[in-house]
């Protein structure tokens, strides 16, 4: 078997309800997609795909390449079909491995079982080769095997990421509740934004969707901000198809000179931890920071741009009623101060979303970690477009 000059199944994987956008890159990038599910993407590719997608996917979390697909209704024939398999094609005797899973099986009641039949079957079959076995463990930064198990459907696939890809590597300081890179990501993809008109964002926290904004403009992929990925521990890896990837995500970064990206918070604290994240990313001279309450943002006048708030959702009693006012704010601010630009709330509790006052053109579906949430597009129109509208 020679993993890296065969063509099998890739399924990218991605947090609920970001499948369209992850689509939309996929395609991006010159790939058709075979099927398309509320988590992931599946097409057919090479382990040369997979180097590409890892490097340039925002709205990702795994790559999954598929190397066996087998019939096991219980532990004992996942672990007689694995300890035949010839592992010496995937792992290196001296190197490192590690095992997830995705399991729903009626004689497994624990993942982790699973996982260590998986692994035993792995060490097994270098023990009666060699008498040797590689190193294995939880950590995610080596080689990972993947183990999907539905029913009696079985199906082995290398992880070619190992640590996600949701982490787009430039967060080193979070901040409170942050949301995560490839949500931020795909948020922005899912509004009217053309990558050149401003981007203004209060209440920015740590400063992700500011700097994915900066990402996105620049044409940034987070392939340049990380230097480990599964793939590279995988027998027969040849660096020169990274470098070559690699190389092509440098030559494909835009200037774009005009860029105005305004990001505002009332925190210190949060405003000093997004520009420590953005220099991390590379793009803090872009975006222009500034510690004040929300209503005092300044408004790029004469621009098409975008306003993104991302406020607490209240999780609370007592919270939520503080919120209520928040959120009535956060709806004069955009009346009264943002017209010409379309606003976008995004937010897991819609009942204080009714707070704001606007009707929304659009309730966009997203889920952060297990909150039903929504990006919620007002339409903010300037006298003029407000008279033509009118008229029309």
């Amino acid at each position: 078997m020679q993993i890296f000059e065969s063509t099998n199944r890739i399924i990218v994987t991605c947090s609920n309800r970001l499948s369209p956008y992850l689509e939309k890159e996929v395609k991006q990038l010159g790939y058709t997609p075979l099927r398309i599910f509320k988590t992931g993407v599946e097409l057919n590719g090479t382990m040369q795909d997979c180097i590409k997608l890892n490097l340039n996917l925002r709205c990702a979390s795994q790559v999954l390449f598929s190397v066996k697909e087998f019939r096991a209704f219980n532990a004992d024939d996942l672990y007689k079909e694995l300890v035949n398999f010839p592992w010496e094609d995937i792992l290196a005797l001296d190197g490192y491995f590690s095992i997830t899973s995705n399991v729903n099986n009626e004689t497994i009641t624990n993942n982790l079982f699973a996982n260590v039949r998986v692994k035993d079957a792995i060490v097994d079959w270098f023990r009666n080769k060699t008498g040797e076995r590689p190193n294995s463990g939880p950590e995610l930064n080596k080689a990972v095997i993947h183990l999907y198990w539905q029913d009696d459907y079985a199906e082995i696939f290398l992880d070619t990421s190992g640590e996600t890809l949701s982490k787009h590597g430039y967060r080193k300081i979070p901040g409170k509740a942050p949301m995560l890179e490839s949500l931020a990501a795909a948020t922005l993809l899912a509004t009217n934004w053309d990558k050149k008109s401003a981007v203004i964002n209060p209440m920015c926290g740590s400063g992700t969707v500011a700097i994915e904004a900066a990402l996105l403009a620049t044409n940034r992929k987070p392939g340049l901000l990380r230097d480990n990925y599964a793939f590279m521990h995988i027998a027969g890896f040849d660096e020169i198809m990274y470098l070559d990837e690699y190389k092509k995500l440098e030559q494909q970064v835009v200037d774009i000179p005009n860029l105005k990206i305004i990001a505002t918070d009332i925190s210190e604290d949060a405003v000093m931890i997004a520009k420590v994240n953005a220099g991390i990313a590379g793009v803090e001279e872009m975006v222009g920071f500034a510690v004040c309450d929300f209503e005092e943002t300044k408004i790029i006048e004469d621009e098409k741009g975008i306003v993104f708030f991302n406020p607490e959702y209240g999780d609370r009693l007592g919270v939520e009623a503080e919120l209520e006012l928040t959120y009535k704010r956060i709806g004069d601010f955009l009346k009264k101060k943002c017209k010409g630009y379309t606003g976008y709330i995004f937010t897991g509790n819609l009942e204080l979303a009714k707070k704001i006052g606007l009707k929304p053109k659009r309730r966009i579906e997203f889920f952060t970690s297990k909150i039903d949430c929504r990006l919620l597009e007002y339409e903010l129109y300037d006298g003029t477009k407000r008279i033509d509208k009118l008229e029309g």
